[in-house]
């Protein structure tokens, strides 16, 4: 979005309206706002009611410019806690507001179903809180009325940006039903057709990862159906898509906005080496960003040439900060374990252990702590075996 959304000529009409702020949810200084308003998933955007310092909406996921603007004139009213004619709709939406940006989706959900229920026809907040209804759902695995409400709502949505948010989203619910769910395999076809409808849509206007994301829905779907030759051919077409993006870039910048997706893809295919061109181009074009190098060493790994991937560790460790080192860590430590170096692995992995643990709440994990610390173990000297 900073490279394709924000600079938009449309936006300045927004510059006295809103105070902007960006959080680098990687610098540590940022961890306090975090632990107030977190983020699970990025991007993450947010409008703070500053008479309360709460939040008063928010929304997860990329937007178009179009979007952006809904977006914003729906957090608008929230603030001014005006509404239109859907009066009783608009407050039950300001509930539901609060409680998905404080993370409790369970009451989120109920209070946009109220809300949704309450609604007139042409209530304007209407995709937004679908989105967050089905976003809700899959945050407490509630996959039954995930799947219903996305294939209710598909035909309203129908030519809206929403309407590809809507698919994947109840895709993802439908690969989440149990198996012995009534009609599953049914819901999980219909819904795949839908996506791949829409994927092929040339004027679907939705943000690039958007689509992108949808591909890697459709990817799992062929590999759960245990459809090799499928996963293939949906994987081929995720990165047919990919670089096509890439090629219209105008900046530099706009291109390497494909590049984690890109390196996701040749990876998925077991082609990691597609990604070094574009890596090294990127590297060249932005000398002092640590992903470029980062993504390289992750490549790099992948192809097994440990060297290389740990020049690429070490040129990224020297630029990266706050959570992200960890996983710059982590291929450093598979690198050193590759070319027989376990003493060095798990010096490196006692880094990351150490690094893990002194991050301060808000950028914290402890699931992560516990996965590292499970990692550093696989890499100690087994205890001799006890005496016969």
């Amino acid at each position: 979005m900073r490279e394709f959304v924000f600079p938009d000529p449309s936006l300045t009409s927004r510059a006295g309206q809103f105070v902007w702020l960006a959080i680098n949810v990687e610098d540590e200084k940022n961890a306090p706002f975090l632990v107030k308003f977190p983020a699970e998933a990025l991007p993450t955007f947010a409008v703070l009611d500053p008479s309360s310092e709460s939040l008063a909406v928010r929304l997860v996921g990329s937007m178009t410019v179009a979007q952006l603007h809904a977006f914003l004139d729906t957090a608008r009213i929230a603030v001014a806690g005006g509404g239109g004619s859907g009066r009783q709709a608009d407050e039950s939406l300001r509930a539901a507001d609060q409680h998905y940006g404080a993370r409790r989706f369970a009451e989120a959900a109920e209070a946009y179903r109220l809300a949704l229920g309450q609604a007139p026809a042409d209530w304007p907040p209407y995709a937004r809180a679908v989105e967050a209804l089905l976003y809700s759902y899959q945050q407490t695995s509630a996959h039954d009325r995930c799947v219903e409400l996305a294939q209710g709502v598909l035909k309203r949505l129908a030519g809206a940006p929403s309407e590809l948010t809507a698919a994947v989203a109840g895709l993802d619910c439908a690969l989440g039903l149990e198996d012995d769910a009534p009609d599953k395999a049914a819901r999980v076809a219909a819904l795949e057709a839908d996506v791949r409808r829409l994927v092929a849509d040339p004027k679907l206007a939705v943000a690039a990862d958007d689509v992108s994301g949808a591909y890697i829905t459709l990817l799992d779907t062929r590999r759960k159906a245990r459809d090799e030759a499928g996963a293939r051919r949906t994987n081929e077409e995720w990165i047919a898509y990919l670089e096509s993006a890439a090629a219209r870039a105008r900046t530099p910048g706009q291109r390497t906005v494909f590049d984690s997706h890109r390196l996701s893809a040749y990876m998925e295919l077991g082609q990691p080496e597609r990604a070094t061109p574009m890596l090294e181009a990127s590297e060249k074009d932005f000398p002092e960003d640590y992903n470029p190098p980062a993504r390289l060493a992750a490549a790099y790994q992948a192809m097994k040439e440990w060297d290389k991937a740990l020049a690429a560790a070490d040129r990224a460790l020297l630029r990266i900060y706050g959570p992200r080192k960890l996983r710059v860590l982590e291929i450093k430590a598979d690198a050193l374990k590759g070319k027989g170096d376990l003493a060095g692995a798990r010096r490196t992995m006692e880094e990351a252990v150490a690094f893990a643990e002194a991050l301060p709440p808000g950028q914290r994990s402890d699931d992560r702590v516990a996965g590292l610390r499970k990692k550093l173990d696989s890499l100690r000297d087994p205890s001799p075996a006890p005496p016969s």
